[in-house]
């Protein structure tokens, strides 16, 4: 007999003004904190707002805030070595996913000791818990708040690492939508893109679930309701919200079902190139789902009825290619832009295929996608995505 199981955080606040919380929450966990975040966040008060909160419950803290960039194991071992200095007993994450990942390895480690690489492909329960960890994210995207999931790049071999074990979910969430109306157009459209591909691949993967299908589908139905006016006007609360929400769905749904392809060939760019997580899926999503689609017709025919009722009354198969197209569109309104368009030389590219492919191929996500590709197979896609065009977002019939 065959059963499922769910991995969530065990308190979730969510809704405007929810981060007004964060140091009474804090307090039931611990009794000094570590905040982790970056020098955005510093900048623009969100650090301060959180040292703020804390103080008012008289809750001392450490804080780290050098993540500059993808998190790597470099932040982590900077951040880890403050952690323990400071002798904090529970970390708030405040940022994107880059923090929210960064803190994740941070609250293992300091319990369970070595370096983040130990912990690949390791599925036992870990010798220790780790800290309790608060997860605030401050984009509409990564749902790493809600995930049992982190990726880190080791800078010594360049490659991503992608570890996925219970002991990295936050203990909670805080997802005040407040919080992303800092984010700029780009980041709003990335993150935007990237919670879509959560969505999208957790309910296509071989390792579907029926609640993480729920998930998954209002998390869709949301994202293409509301991505768009979340991008042209910064100050919409209600889009904001709404995308939030479909951030934290879809995070739920793939660290409980899992992402495939996409994601696979995702992170190779960003270790490679430097490209963050968001806009390297984006680059990415239409020309996967073209690829997959044929292995995955009556699952992305519900998605295309979904995103656009009246699909009910054509074969799959064209639904599905409408689907294609109106991603297409989405992606060429959000000014996403493909390989070349980012500054990505393609004699630097071509001699990397090979190792990116094969690292696509050992990050596992490859194997949930519906078609799973062969090593050439992703070399060629890469090829695709290198200057895929966007524009091209009319059907054959138009």
């Amino acid at each position: 007999m065959s059963f499922h199981q769910l991995f969530m955080p065990n308190r979730i606040m969510y809704g405007p003004g929810s981060f007004d919380e964060v140091g009474k929450l804090t307090g039931s966990f611990g009794k000094k904190a570590m905040i982790i975040s970056d020098p955005i966040m510093d900048r623009i008060g969100n650090v301060q707002l959180c040292e703020k909160y804390l103080g008012e419950q008289g809750i001392p803290y450490a804080k780290y805030t050098g993540i500059d960039s993808e998190p790597t194991d470099i932040h982590v071992r900077e951040a880890l070595e403050i952690c323990r200095r400071e002798a904090c007993d529970v970390i708030v994450a405040v940022g994107g996913g880059s923090c929210l990942d960064t803190a994740k390895a941070v609250a293992v480690l300091m319990t369970n000791g070595g370096h983040i690489r130990d912990y690949v492909g390791i599925q036992e329960p870990y010798k220790e818990k780790p800290l309790p960890l608060i997860a605030v994210p401050t984009t509409a995207g990564t749902g790493s708040e809600v995930t049992k999931v982190t990726v880190i790049i080791d800078t010594e071999n360049d490659v991503k690492l992608m570890i996925s074990h219970p002991a990295f979910l936050p203990a909670a969430a805080i997802v005040d939508p407040v919080l992303t109306l800092s984010c700029p157009p780009s980041v709003t459209a990335a993150t935007g893109v990237d919670a879509l591909c959560h969505a999208v691949e957790a309910f296509i993967s071989r390792r579907a679930q029926p609640v993480t299908d729920t998930w998954a589908l209002q998390a869709i139905e949301l994202i293409m309701n509301n991505l768009r006016l979340a991008y042209q006007q910064k100050d919409h609360m209600e889009a904001r919200s709404e995308m939030a929400l479909a951030s934290m769905l879809a995070g739920a749904a793939f660290s409980n079902s899992s992402v495939t392809l996409v994601h696979g060939m995702s992170r190779p760019i960003g270790a490679m190139f430097h490209v963050p997580h968001g806009v390297s899926n984006a680059m990415l999503l239409p020309a996967v789902l073209e690829f997959t689609k044929e292995s995955a017709l009556e699952r992305l025919a519900i998605v295309a009825r979904l995103v656009k009722p009246e699909m009910k009354t054509v074969s799959d198969e064209e639904a599905v290619d409408e689907l294609v197209l109106e991603i297409k569109a989405l992606c060429r309104d959000l000014k996403i832009p493909n390989m070349k368009t980012w500054g990505i030389d393609k004699e630097k590219l071509e001699p990397l295929l090979p190792k990116m492919a094969a690292d696509a191929l050992a990050s596992g996500s490859p194997g949930n996608n519906p078609r799973v590709p062969t090593h050439g197979e992703i070399m060629e896609l890469y090829r695709v995505c290198y200057d895929y065009d966007f524009e091209m977002t009319q059907s054959a019939q138009n």
